[in-house]
């Protein structure tokens, strides 16, 4: 059995982890349990789930719609009418089945419902095991902005099932991918040139990677829980890359953006205003910048679109007295927070990005 230990909560993984979760629902003695999914995972990934599960406690389902769009208050509002309505007293407990969206508004619906229940997760894309699972975020998105409402409410436990990324497309994979090339450039030089030549990466092998972003990012959290200090660093590429989710976001004349690509795209941008405030080698820059376009491509921008991305990072929550802060790479594996950026660097950013 492979497990990862925090101060708070087990995470297993493999599906021997049913039988320790059921073990754990049945000595709770749980009045009811909530099962949350979208659709899509309602589909694709809940008869697994389900099939595995040894335990005799009453549950309902509750779907919501999947995608981004679909974290906001009116979906946490209609979730705890249901929960209600399905009269879910202080003694249940939430499961939430699914992605990043799930794991984020689960983890949240949960973490208010009376004051607080215990809530499970059980992510089912890459994204999710190797980030929203993880630390106990929990949040909605407001107007667009990426999880302005939320707790730090650790999880009961996570259990992380690789089976659950065969029903994945290869957009959706790469998306949590970008977030395992972000713990290499925060944390572990080693592993980011393991996974720059994604060619190369034995993906018949993943739960063995995802196991290794587990443990960088749960080593942060464990010392910064609350993200006072160290933890902002797992915000590489996530000030400018929340700012272009945002804006794709709410903007209804372009495409869909994941999470993961837009985090690539802030990553190159982050990287390179690294270069002007911290030093970061330049050959290493330009390492950063072609290992990233060549899995995610290049997004064009317009300055108009520039523009309006660097407006919405007034929203970052890493913001103080209207300052915008960042966190910036010295080097690879080597990083510091709370670094004041112009937005006129913040512009040279995007330009170098499209060079």
């Amino acid at each position: 059995m492979i497990k990862v230990e925090t101060a708070d909560y087990p995470i297993y993984f493999g599906v021997e982890s049913y039988a320790i979760l059921g073990d754990f629902l049945n000595e709770k003695q749980y009045s009811k349990l909530l099962i949350l999914t979208d659709s899509t995972c309602n589909e694709l990934c809940l008869p697994h789930f389900l099939a595995n599960l040894p335990t005799t406690i009453p549950f309902e389902i509750i779907e919501i719609e999947p995608g981004e769009t679909a974290k906001d208050l009116a979906t946490c509002e209609g979730v705890w009418s249901a929960m209600l309505d399905l009269e879910l007293d202080r003694h249940s407990a939430v499961i939430a089945v699914g992605g990043g969206v799930v794991s984020d508004l689960g983890g949240f619906v949960a973490s208010v419902y009376m004051r607080g229940i215990d809530c499970f997760l059980v992510p089912t894309t890459l994204l999710a095991m190797v980030d929203a699972s993880i630390g106990g975020k929990t949040g909605v998105d407001v107007q667009g902005v990426k999880n302005a409402i939320g707790t730090f409410t650790m999880p009961q436990m996570v259990v992380i099932d690789a089976t659950y990324l065969e029903t994945l497309d290869p957009r959706e994979l790469k998306s949590g991918y970008a977030e395992m090339l972000k713990h290499g450039l925060i944390y572990d030089e080693a592993y980011f040139n393991h996974l720059k030549n994604i060619a190369q990466v034995d993906f018949g092998d993943i739960e063995t990677l995802i196991y290794h972003s587990v443990v960088i990012k749960n080593q942060v959290v464990q010392e910064d829980p609350q993200e006072i200090g160290l933890r902002k660093i797992l915000n590489f590429g996530h000030t400018i890359g929340h700012a272009v989710e945002s804006y794709y976001l709410t903007n209804p004349t372009k495409n869909r953006m994941l999470h993961g690509e837009a985090i690539a795209i802030g990553m190159v941008v982050e990287a390179y205003i690294s270069t002007v405030i911290l030093g970061l080698n330049n050959t290493t820059y330009q390492e950063i910048k072609e290992s990233i376009q060549y899995i995610y491509g290049k997004q064009l921008f317009t300055q108009t679109d520039i523009a309006e991305i660097v407006e919405w990072l007034k929203f970052d929550k890493k913001n103080r007295a209207g300052e915008i802060r960042m966190v910036l790479l010295a080097n690879i594996g080597q990083c510091f927070y709370n670094k004041e950026v112009s937005k006129d660097l913040i512009v040279k950013g995007f330009e170098d990005y499209l060079k």
